[in-house]
């Protein structure tokens, strides 16, 4: 087989195989994007809140991935109804991914500390492609030499969200149908879309009057592949500044810190450094965050949302 030749099946091979290890894009700062991975989410911060995350990860490794997120929602009549939308742009390699989806979500209140369960559901689509035009070639009447591929996938994805002023569960498989595309004469096919099953978790621990501590858990699970487990404890000082640290099993631990001004403004910055075999080739991952809460002038909302 030809070396370029051998090269894409590689690559379709380890993107396969490789994306379901990595359960999708990888996000540090999975705790202030939760609608990415659950459409429940939507509505839960009591403003029209927008979120912006960027992510650089392996930095000095060829083709390594750069992901955007964006993501708004806001609640609906009295926060029983809770509308949004989130979109990425990942790309790794040869291979890159656009997706954007609608979300809407459901809630009751359960108790009289008004904590809520609500439902969501997503719908939207995946645009994924292979662009082979620019990598090193050994034989340019290869079939593949600058060849691309693309397709484009509807998807839906659903929910649970149970959550309160100091606590959070949280179950969803953002997309529930799994897609796999045949590519070029060779028939090399390739799994785009494996189903994604996470279980989340959170709780607020209250030290004194100036420092609160928050633990929280991201369990994730693809059928076939070992799962992964994100580990993450913050300290809160002032409600102003968010230190903390994270454990991702058998891959990375990182460090991150945010600043929230006057409880609409949110920045943040992660890096993450690798603790597998990894670590010689690369120099770890930055992420950064950006948030803003648009409040309607009538609202009671006047303590941070750690949620």
């Amino acid at each position: 087989m030809k070396k370029l030749r051998l090269y894409i099946a590689l690559v379709f091979v380890s993107f396969s195989f490789g994306s379901m290890a990595q359960q999708d894009e990888q996000m540090s700062l999975y705790l202030y994007n939760k609608l990415y991975i659950n459409p429940a989410y939507a509505g839960s911060r009591d403003a029209l809140s927008a979120i912006a995350i960027a992510r650089f990860q392996w930095v000095d490794f060829e083709g390594a991935p750069k992901t955007q997120w964006f993501s708004v929602h806001a609640p609906l009549l009295q926060k029983s109804l809770g509308i949004g939308a989130h979109m990425v742009n990942d790309q790794i390699g040869a291979r890159s991914r656009t997706a954007s989806y609608v979300d809407l979500s459901g809630s009751v209140v359960l108790n009289k500390n008004e904590s809520r369960l609500a439902a969501g559901i997503s719908g939207g689509f995946d645009m994924i492609s292979y662009d082979f035009s620019n990598l090193n070639v050994y034989d340019q009447n290869d079939p593949y030499y600058g060849s691309s591929f693309s397709t484009f996938k509807p998807n839906l994805g659903a929910g649970l969200y149970y959550y309160g002023k100091k606590h959070y569960l949280s179950l969803s498989v953002p997309r529930v149908f799994e897609a796999s595309e045949e590519f070029s004469t060779d028939s090399i096919t390739q799994l785009l879309n494996s189903r994604h099953y996470f279980v989340s978790a959170g709780y607020l621990i209250d030290l004194n009057s100036v420092f609160k501590l928050q633990p929280s858990l991201l369990f994730k699970f693809t059928p076939h592949v070992p799962f992964t487990i994100d580990a993450n404890v913050s300290l809160h000082m002032y409600d102003k500044i968010t230190t903390g640290i994270m454990y991702r099993y058998n891959e990375s631990m990182g460090i991150n810190c945010l600043y929230h001004l006057k409880n609409t403004f949110s920045i943040g910055y992660v890096y993450d450094f690798p603790i597998n075999g990894l670590r010689t080739y690369q120099y770890g991952s930055h992420e950064l965050f950006l948030r803003y809460d648009f409040k309607p002038k009538n609202s009671t909302y006047t303590s941070p949302r750690y949620f």
